[in-house]
């Protein structure tokens, strides 16, 4: 079914690679107006028909800034879809207060920063769907070096249903989709580094990250993206304040 998004307003950070960069795509085929940002705007080449721009998601100035751009040149954003993330790796002990901030500033506030400046505008209309990525390893599953990351992703589970709980009678929905092990560029980059610091081969750290799959593959890009594109739409207007997980059974 095509069109499923037609006439809707839809920003999406991270669009330059991996999920965020498929849930672009898959907006864009079901009919959105699509704002694709990155911090590295050149990632974003090839996305056709998006209006393409850099943003700096811990910059509250640089949010606030496009959300006026993005106002007055385009109109009030229906959809926003916080992508932007980093995946610490180590446990307790091999977190320092940098890395903890550092985590924190950009897998959760700039989450806070984004809602915080597009719900305004989505309250005026009475409607809106925030669509927050989150992941397995987090309230759901814990797992073994993901210490920092997993209380970031707790974390966003927390406030995603803190945002639907506020406005859920003002016409405004929020959902947290919670991955798997999806390949991505991202995935590769953590699995080459991972390979140097513990001195085994790619091929074997890859099968590692594979087997913990109950599925015993990989999720795609485009199978978080199709889940992304149904809480957008108004297929989803009776959904809101939950967790949705994309996992191929990791958290069984």
């Amino acid at each position: 079914m095509a069109g499923r998004l037609k006439g809707k307003i839809a920003l999406v950070t991270a669009a330059g690679q991996g999920i965020g960069r498929a849930i672009a795509e898959a907006f864009l085929a079901e009919g959105a107006k699509v704002v694709a940002t990155d911090l590295d705007a050149g990632k974003l080449k090839g996305l056709r028909g998006a209006v393409r721009q850099k943003l700096d998601v811990r910059s509250s100035e640089a949010v606030e800034a496009l959300a006026k751009d993005i106002g007055r040149d385009i109109g009030p954003v229906e959809v926003l879809v916080n992508c932007a993330g980093f995946v610490h790796h180590g446990s307790v002990l091999d977190c320092s207060e940098p890395d903890w901030d550092f985590s924190f500033d950009l897998n959760v506030k700039s989450m806070h920063r984004t809602i915080r400046t597009f719900v305004p505008a989505m309250l005026k209309r009475k409607k809106g769907a925030i669509v927050n990525i989150a992941s397995g390893a987090s309230s759901v599953r814990g797992l073994p070096n993901r210490y920092v990351y997993a209380a970031t992703k707790a974390a966003v589970i927390g406030l995603t249903k803190a945002v639907a709980a506020d406005f859920i009678k003002r016409g405004i929905r929020a959902n947290a989709i919670c991955p798997g092990t999806i390949q991505s560029p991202s995935l590769d980059e953590r699995i080459a580094a991972l390979a140097k610091s513990t001195e085994q081969p790619v091929a074997a750290v890859r099968r590692g990250f594979v087997d913990r799959q109950p599925m015993g593959r990989l999720g795609t890009p485009q199978e978080v993206a199709m889940l992304a594109v149904y809480l957008a739409s108004d297929e989803s207007s009776f959904t809101t304040g939950h967790i949705h997980l994309v996992d191929g059974g990791f958290a069984l």
